[in-house]
Parts: structure tokens; sequence; C-alpha cells
């Protein structure tokens, strides 16, 4: 891969995206991303895929300008852009935006494809798209449509206006904004409790996320379907044994839970 630099440490992947001069989501780009997810898909070693941009002042600036037309190579490249953002949302590990900069259009869609998403003061967010003439290609509106309600969404789309990291995080655009001086440490606690996962943790409660926002029932059946399948496991026996023995069920769990689960997670490791 030429337009994606890939580091992995200890269940994280972190892509660095790169693409100059400012991020455009190219059919090249677009190509790798797809290839680089798909990839990932047996993956039980990888918990998240952290995206990053080199560029100081645009995570992903937008989809290329020169594939919206009504040509068949346009019209392919911007289907496989389309494809790119579901196949994100449908990726088993926890995927992460980490975003220093602009990211408008396509590449709000690709932040709002994303698990999570944090944002620092330089960041901002918009879908801009009807300035020349077109509708939103990934997801932008119905996920305004599904995060912001109906009036906000629609002044959003019709305006095409920046949102800060703060407005963002208000709106339920990212899940966070995160000072830029503080970003590496809450990404090293966030992550450090991630990679302790097991890969189908994360997936468990992305159904049970999924299934509750399209119904209640279903999403409260399918918990109690995980939960009734995890007490059964002697991995769930061996933890409450452990937890109870350092103090869990005891007073000792209003001032230090944490304590115990790090008292439980040492044994647990002997």
């Amino acid at each position: 891969m030429t337009k994606l630099m890939i580091t992995k440490q200890e269940g994280v992947t972190t892509v660095l995206i790169r693409n100059p001069p400012v991020n455009i989501l190219t059919i090249d780009l677009i190509n790798e991303i797809n290839a680089f997810i798909l990839s990932l898909k047996d993956d039980r070693e990888t918990k998240a895929v952290v995206f990053k941009s080199f560029h100081d002042a645009f995570f992903i600036a937008h989809l290329d300008l020169n594939v919206i037309n009504g040509s068949l190579g346009g019209q392919a490249a911007s289907i496989e852009f389309n494809h790119m953002i579901a196949n994100i949302k449908a990726m088993k590990q926890l995927s992460i935006a980490v975003v220093d900069g602009v990211a408008r259009g396509g590449g709000n869609e690709f932040v709002m494809a994303c698990d999570l998403a944090y944002g620092t003061e330089n960041s901002a967010f918009a879908q801009p798209e009807l300035y020349i003439n077109i509708p939103t290609g990934g997801q932008g509106a119905v996920q305004f449509a599904r995060r912001l309600s109906k009036g906000k969404a629609l002044q959003a789309l019709l305006t095409g206006a920046d949102f800060t990291a703060q407005q963002a995080e208000a709106l339920n655009v990212i899940t966070q904004f995160v000072p830029k001086v503080e970003l590496d440490t809450f990404l090293d606690q966030l992550l450090a409790l991630v990679s302790a996962l097991e890969v189908r943790d994360i997936v468990m409660y992305k159904e049970i996320i999924a299934a509750a926002i399209k119904d209640e029932a279903l999403g409260t059946e399918l918990e109690l379907r995980y939960f009734l399948e995890r007490a059964k496991e002697e991995k769930t026996q061996t933890i409450i044994a452990a937890f109870l023995k350092h103090g869990g069920q005891t007073e000792r769990e209003a001032k230090d839970i944490q304590g115990i689960f790090i008292d439980t997670a040492a044994e647990l490791s002997k």
C-alpha cells in the first residue's frame, strides 16, 4: 500500500492516511482502505484500528470531485466510496477516527462510519455537498438524520456549515472533544483497555447496540441471549471467583472497585 502507513502494536493497528496534497478520497485511496479493511475479516488479534491523518490541516478533505460525474468510471468510483463507508461500519474491530483537522463531505462521512471519533480544537466537520449541486453520497444525510434530529439535520445539510469539535460532540457527530494536548494520554488509556478485550467482546456489544437502535425489544432479546451464553462459560466463573476473593460484593467495592479489578486481573495472569 502506498497511501496507508500501517503500524501494529499489542492488538492495536494504527493507520496513517497519507494521500498528498490534502488527503482527497481518490479512487486509489478508497481501494486501499477497502483492501485493508477486508484483510481484517478473519483477524482475531487486532482489537482496534485507529485512523489518523498525515496532514496538519486536513483529516480527510472530501471525495475526489473528479469522480463526481455521469461517466461509468465516475459512477463506479462513487459506488466504491459508498462501499468503503459500509465496510468501515461492518468491521469486527473497534474503529476509531482521531481528527486533528478538517473533515468535510466524504471525510465527515468517514468519521461517522467509525465506531468512535475524537476531535481536537483544530478539527471541523461538515456536509457541504449541496454547494456543488449533489446530496451526500456516503450516508451523511442518513447519519445526520439519525443523530441530530429533523430540524438540526436539515439546517446542517442545507447550509453546509462547519461544526467545531465541541459542537460535533453535542450533536453526536463525534464521540468526544479532546484537547490536543491531552490526546495522546487519552488514547493510550482507552487503547490499553480495548487491547485487553477479545474481538468477540467488541462484536457482541456492536450487535446489541445495533439491534437496540432498530428495535428495543430485539436488542433486549439479543442482550439476554448473550448474557445467558456467557454465564455458562468457564472463563466467566473463574473471573467471578477471583473477583469475590479480592473483595467483590464487600465494602471494598464502594471505594476501590478498580483496585479489585486490578487484583483480579493480576491473579488471573499468573
